[in-house]
């Protein structure tokens, strides 16, 4: 069976206090874009260990037990020990450490997969608390569907929200935002617009009030962040910003219009 995980984007991102955990509490609103990584799984009698996981396309950093898929099994074969031997393998196509989710719904659409697959019946409840193990960002693609977030981006609100009619383009320049250090830079602010008023307004006004408070920072260290933004806006984009904490930028155009993008060779650049 083959599921194909798809990334998120920000539309806003604020950070509105430290936790005395030593998270953050921030808002946020989480919204699905058809940029997919590829995941299967087949049953594996034969094989010697509980998964055998194998990986193709964009080079995931780590070992196999690191992987959110693999986390994923384990998390659900301690309470489903009927839980067979399997062969998973990932594709991937989402940029990595880019605010796109991407390993975020691969640990979700694995969770999922096996429940459907192996008929675990688990509610979409239990999903998300599985999920929320996994990482903050995890619970939304159980959902997935345009969501304000709260909390540490896991207490999901589902908006009415449609871009359809709109075009996206994404572009990353290859440069890898450490999460922990972006955090580490932001003085947490609650003085931003409710981002569920923002988006209520029309698209033109979205550069004035929807702001992702994690590009300041960004932008100051990486000025070629700052350019990608800037060069968005130059092809006509009505409204453009970072995602998650980079460094992965997003602009949304009309459906009609002509799109070139101009960026340089080395920056990983998608029209949808």
């Amino acid at each position: 069976m083959v599921v194909f995980p798809n990334c998120k984007i920000n539309l806003g991102l604020h950070i509105l206090r430290k936790r005395e955990d030593g998270f953050h509490d921030l808002e946020t609103i989480f919204y699905p874009l058809l940029l997919q990584d590829a995941l299967e799984i087949i049953q594996d009698p034969s094989s010697t260990g509980d998964i055998k996981f194998s990986g193709s396309g964009l080079t995931v950093q780590g070992t196999d037990a690191d992987n959110l898929c693999v986390k994923a099994y384990q998390l659900l074969k301690k309470d489903f020990p009927q839980l067979p031997r399997i062969k998973m393998h990932l594709h991937k196509t989402i940029p990595m450490g880019a605010g796109l989710g991407g390993g975020s719904a691969d640990g979700a659409f694995t969770l999922l997969l096996l429940n459907k697959k192996f008929n675990l019946g688990i509610s979409e409840g239990e999903l998300l608390e599985y999920a929320f193990k996994l990482g903050s960002d995890c619970p939304f693609f159980i959902k997935n569907t345009p969501c304000y977030a709260m909390g540490r981006g896991e207490v999901l609100e589902e908006i009415r929200l449609d871009l359809s009619a709109y075009r996206f383009v994404i572009v990353n320049p290859g440069i890898h935002i450490n999460t922990g250090w972006a955090f580490s830079q932001i003085t947490p602010s609650s003085e931003n617009l409710p981002l569920k008023e923002v988006t209520q307004l029309s698209m033109e006004k979205w550069k004035d009030h929807l702001a992702n408070d994690f590009e300041k920072v960004v932008f100051t260290h990486h000025p070629e962040v700052k350019s990608c933004k800037e060069k968005l806006y130059n092809m006509g984009a009505l409204y453009a910003a970072m995602t998650g904490s980079g460094s992965t930028l997003y602009g949304i155009f009309p459906k009609e219009a002509e799109v070139k993008p101009n960026f340089p060779s080395h920056c990983f650049v998608k029209i949808m």
